[in-house]
């Protein structure tokens, strides 16, 4: 539950990831995948070196096949994992983990706010993060009422959740609010 209301923006991190490394295997190999994953990692055509690794990892000891896992949570080192009789796995940084919580500009309110209004409209792209209904209302200028009535519409419509943190409830968007914002903002 601590990850809920953030998982959607984590999550489409993570897709682009593992997207980007698929693509790179596909136009310039595994090998190329390998040497630009991590600056502590570098592949030769036939040894996998890990810099700062403190047990020898061989083939008959770890398995065949390794498993790479793109992760928002590792900081900027790589973690290693070796557990026979599954494959070897590396967990990296994700590409783009350091944007994951930047504040990204607003698309897709002027096809929006005539379906939805412009308050309900306004609530969905404020909750780039989580936030209570004191905190839109302080933000957007609209009533705590109008805020509240606004958010049990939008959570009705599946397009934000709440969850309970201490005394506070905290709205965030869901995936299918982010597709919707998304998908307003084609040709903005």
């Amino acid at each position: 539950m601590a990850l809920a209301p953030y998982w959607a923006r984590i999550r489409s991190v993570l897709d682009a990831d593992v997207f980007h490394r698929a693509r790179t295997v596909a136009e310039h190999g595994a090998g190329h995948v390998l040497n630009d994953l991590h600056t502590s990692m570098s592949w030769d055509d036939s040894t996998l070196t890990l810099v700062r690794r403190k047990r020898l990892m061989t083939r008959d000891l770890a398995g065949e096949g390794l498993l790479l896992i793109p992760s928002a949570f590792t900081g900027p080192g790589l973690r290693t994992r070796v557990r026979p009789p599954d494959p070897p796995q590396i967990a990296y940084p994700a590409r783009g983990v350091g944007t994951l919580w930047e504040k990204r500009p607003a698309r897709g309110t002027r096809a929006l706010a005539p379906v939805l209004g412009r308050s309900r409209t306004l609530l969905l792209t404020e909750l780039e993060t989580p936030a209570s209904t004191t905190d839109l209302a302080r933000r957007t200028g609209l009533s705590a009422g109008g805020v509240s009535q606004s958010l049990t519409a939008l959570r009705d419509a599946g397009l934000v959740s709440a969850h309970r943190a201490g005394r506070s409830v905290l709205y965030a968007r869901t995936a299918v609010g982010e597709a919707l914002l998304e998908a307003a903002s084609v040709g903005e």
